[in-house]
């Protein structure tokens, strides 16, 4: 995955889910890879933004062309499925949050 991801004009919606990971991570790292292929497959992906630290903290942002496109990645099957070893197996914590991107700059010149 690329360091940005391709984002077109705005409005799109954005999926933000930070995450810290468990000591158990058994699993973990080929459900994340499934998930990204599965994800870029979906109606609506844009693309994504991910990152974590040494200590386990994470971020991944994923795009949306709007809420419906949202909705329908929640209820693939695997992703419920990641989701609820997730819940169970490896995250200590997490927060997710879905935006409406409604402005947008890129640098190093801004505005």
């Amino acid at each position: 995955m690329s360091r940005f991801a391709p984002l077109p004009d705005p409005p799109y919606h954005a999926v933000i889910f930070s995450s810290q990971l468990g000591p158990d991570q058994a699993g973990y790292g080929e459900m994340a890879d499934l998930l990204a292929d599965l994800a870029a497959k979906q109606p609506g992906y844009i693309g994504a933004e991910s990152l974590r630290d040494s200590h386990g903290y994470g971020i991944t942002i994923s795009y949306w062309r709007d809420a419906e496109a949202v909705r329908g990645w929640k209820q693939v099957s695997t992703h419920l499925m990641a989701q609820k070893l997730g819940k169970t197996r490896w995250y200590d914590h997490y927060t997710l949050r879905v935006a409406c991107i409604e402005r947008q700059y890129e640098g190093p010149d801004g505005r």
